[in-house]
């Protein structure tokens, strides 16, 4: 079977690549290039290696250094432009989803956050080695009760005491918090009723990890329930710039930017693989993507892949000028992955009966496309969000 690179199918298409309206282009020569080199790197060295670990489950800690050298544990650090960064999780996602939310929540949720609400103690101590994959932090919000709500819901709770903070309580789908070194976790303060941030190692008395098993999809991503029983951290490890819930719904709003450029991203991919199999796999004696409805279906998924992409793209331009904001976040997290969705059924029904193998990746990129419809806010959660923006009304109370 072709692959969406292979020299032979590149001579005969006049698109070989998705991204067809040039998004690409309007990065500086020194970006394009730039970024070409890293989609051949995940292209050639990655994509092809981890089909394996999302049968199994299991995630590839040997490939973290592989990352590093391409500069994807230090995105933020970059002086790149917001295009390139957005791109960039694009093509780490058009290799492979759960790399590519371990990538973003790392840049996005860890890495970002301490540099802006970090003390320079904590900055010292962390950055060096997250930056090279040495060290990986996890981002630990949701709870077992608390997804949507957790803003007024959350109940892990933190005391303040002579030897520091007690942390005690529970968090849930926290990606890797299985193999994490410490995680940024978000307690209630007693005392005042705040919602912050802590940073509390993961090998202290009292942390449980449990990872959380049989998922139908980002099956490499170790997602863990985490239990923090009466757990003490010393008193400089509240971040001091996340002392309440409106600095670190900033966090969220980038982070919800970047799963629209994973909606890209997965997009992308949808459309190389069907593509190829559809020019290489034959039946009546032609290939199928001689058909007209194989063709109608094609040109949908890069129809979907290039609204979703053409959003994406004037997000970048809204963070570069200082104007996005959370409802921007939300109408892209909720429109790209309803799109990527539909855009992940119709590829996998291009793949037929091969189609629910994994090794041809649709059945595995559709189920990790149903993560993202999911998380980082749900699709109705996101377009209330919206609504309240366009309506002046909000309708979650």
């Amino acid at each position: 079977m072709l692959s969406p690179t292979d020299p032979q199918l590149l001579s005969e298409v006049k698109f070989p690549d998705a991204d067809i309206l040039h998004a690409a282009h309007l990065l500086s020569d020194q970006e394009q290039s730039r970024l070409a080199s890293l989609h051949s790197f995940l292209q050639t060295e990655i994509r092809p290696v981890v089909g394996e670990y999302w049968d199994k489950e299991e995630f590839p800690h040997e490939l973290l250094p592989r990352l590093a050298e391409y500069g994807l544990g230090e995105l933020e650090f970059s002086g790149a432009s917001r295009l390139f960064k957005g791109l960039a999780y694009a093509e780490v996602t058009r290799a492979d989803v759960s790399l590519s939310a371990l990538v973003g929540i790392h840049n996005e949720l860890v890495v970002d956050l301490l540099d802006q609400l970090g003390s320079e103690q904590q900055k010292e101590k962390w950055l060096p080695g997250l930056r090279q994959f040495q060290n990986i932090g996890c981002f630990a919000l949701t709870e077992p009760d608390h997804g949507s709500d957790i803003a007024g819901g959350l109940a892990t709770t933190a005391e303040r005491g002579e030897q520091g903070w007690v942390i005690h309580g529970a968090k849930r789908w926290i990606g890797g918090g299985t193999f994490a070194d410490f995680a940024i976790v978000f307690a209630r303060d007693i005392a005042d009723q705040q919602i912050k941030g802590f940073i509390v190692e993961l090998d202290r008395p009292g942390v449980t990890k449990t990872k959380i098993a049989r998922k139908m999809g980002l099956r490499i991503m170790q997602n863990a329930d985490l239990v923090f029983d009466h757990v003490q951290i010393p008193a400089e490890n509240l971040i001091p710039g996340a002392a309440s819930f409106a600095a670190t719904n900033v966090m969220l709003r980038n982070s919800r930017a970047w799963v629209g450029w994973q909606a890209a991203g997965v997009q992308l991919a949808i459309f190389d693989r069907a593509r190829a199999y559809a020019i290489s796999r034959e039946q009546f004696g032609r290939p199928i993507a001689k058909f007209q409805l194989v063709q109608e279906q094609l040109s949908r998924i890069l129809g979907n892949a290039t609204a979703t992409l053409g959003m994406m793209v004037q997000i970048a331009y809204l963070q570069e000028r200082g104007d996005f904001d959370m409802p921007h976040a939300a109408l892209v997290k909720a429109t790209g992955t309803r799109l990527a969705r539909e855009s992940a059924q119709v590829g996998r029904n291009i793949g037929g009966g091969n189609g629910i193998l994994t090794e041809h990746e649709l059945s595995k990129l559709l189920a990790d496309t149903e993560i993202l419809y999911t998380y980082e806010g749900t699709y109705e959660v996101n377009s209330l969000i919206v609504g309240r923006a366009i309506t002046g009304m909000s309708a979650f109370v």
